[in-house]
């Protein structure tokens, strides 16, 4: 609709349109993960080709997400409406910890501890497989042997067109270990943040987690 309207606001010879769109979708996929489709790059320039020449959002989930759009993007910030109720909220706000969920979350959650003066911790890791670990065909692994009834079939090696010095190493898959923190909330008020929150079950799990490393609430 967001298109349509815009296509239509363009047909109609406005002088400029403004797209004010607070949570911009596919946000999250604005960089190359295998054989993924960079959406984000795909929807910035739908927009722009539907005539949108100016962008107001609020937290991109990335910088470079500014450089798909070939138009002018405003991206506000909620941090400090968040800080301020953390402010008028929380009389003993020094005793807080703020938590990066993730180490890709680290540089906003210690700009959010260096303006409160306190601590920040980050969790690694993870406790179940998520699905963009799991083994699905996407990655191309080697074939493995074939078990049947009368034994092991040998595997047809790959034949290429030209010869390798050496052979090409089998595709190494990779493991995250279970869940660690980096850092300390024992006797603390634990905040963990961040910017999109698409399920709740990781979070209670993360809460009941900093429970057991001995966060008071």
């Amino acid at each position: 609709e967001l298109l349509t309207m815009g296509y239509a606001c363009r047909t109609s010879s406005a002088r400029k349109i403004v797209a004010v769109i607070p949570y911009l979708p596919y946000s999250k996929q604005c960089r190359m993960r295998r054989r993924a489709c960079i959406t984000s790059k795909l929807l910035a320039k739908l927009m722009c080709n539907a005539g949108i020449n100016h962008l107001i959002t609020m937290d991109l989930h990335q910088r470079e997400i500014h450089g798909f759009f070939d138009c002018s993007v405003d991206n506000l910030r909620s941090s400090p409406f968040l800080l301020q109720y953390i402010l008028d909220n929380i009389s003993n706000y020094r005793d807080c910890v703020m938590v990066a969920r993730h180490p890709s979350a680290t540089r906003r959650v210690s700009s959010y501890a260096e303006r409160l003066r306190v601590n920040f911790a980050v969790i690694h890791g993870q406790m179940k497989e998520e699905e963009e670990n799991q083994i699905d065909g996407r990655t191309s692994p080697p074939p493995t042997p074939i078990v049947s009834g009368t034994g092991v079939l040998p595997v047809t090696p790959a034949t290429f067109a030209c010869s390798f010095p050496t052979p090409i190493p089998p595709y190494q898959q990779k493991i995250k270990p279970s869940l660690s923190l980096v850092g300390s909330v024992a006797g603390k008020i634990a905040i963990i943040l961040d910017d999109i929150i698409d399920d709740v079950d990781p979070w209670s799990l993360l809460a009941g987690f900093l429970k057991e490393q001995g966060a008071k609430t």
